[in-house]
């Protein structure tokens, strides 16, 4: 016996109109009535909750107890003539929703000491230092090198506004560069 889809449920639904009239009739004050009503809720409740927990059954019932207690609580906001399962099922996907999100809250909170590892794994003096190191390689190249370099490659200036800024022309600024980067790099490997 399967729960009824929660867009299916309509007067016609024979679930739906039994589960409708109990749940009613508890509303008018019929203790009988209401405990019918949460029994063959629970069932069907209980179900719906396994199909998306899976194999986690103090979890589906922790879940279900919480749903009923919501659905008691809110009884009065349940609009007659409307699909009962429809408002249950709104209900219950809330609480799901809920369980899912505490849930993955602890799972983060309690995440393995290695995992750690990660979080510590980089900082950010790290780029500090790369800045420095590289100032420190940038200052043992001649003005004709740094220059271009630190205003086009790190400054992000045009080849034009570089030239105009140092008073060099455009092709001394490209070659400024490339020759400046071909000695940075043989430096870097001199010293790897």
């Amino acid at each position: 016996m399967s729960a009824p889809a929660p867009t299916s449920a309509s007067p016609a639904d024979p679930v739906e109109a039994v589960l409708r009239a109990l749940f009613e009739a508890g509303l008018d004050g019929d203790p009988a009535a209401y405990r019918c009503f949460l029994d063959a809720l629970s069932a069907r409740l209980r179900a719906f909750l396994r199909r998306r927990l899976g194999g986690a059954p103090d979890d589906v019932e922790d879940i279900l107890q919480e749903t009923l207690l919501a659905i008691h609580n809110s009884r009065h906001t349940y609009r007659s003539g409307e699909p009962l399962t429809a408002w249950v099922y709104a209900i219950a996907r809330y609480k799901l929703m809920d369980f899912h999100r505490s849930h993955h809250r602890r799972e983060a909170l309690n995440l393995p000491l290695e995992a750690a590892q990660d979080v510590f794994a980089a900082t950010d003096t790290e780029s500090a230092q790369a800045r420095h190191d590289i100032g420190q390689l940038l200052e043992a190249l001649p003005d004709r090198h740094r220059l271009p370099i630190l205003h086009v490659k790190l400054g992000g200036l045009s080849v034009s506004e570089t030239a105009r800024l140092t008073g060099m022309s455009e092709s001394a600024v490209k070659v400024g560069i490339h020759r400046g980067l071909k000695a940075l790099a043989l430096k870097i490997r001199s010293a790897a």
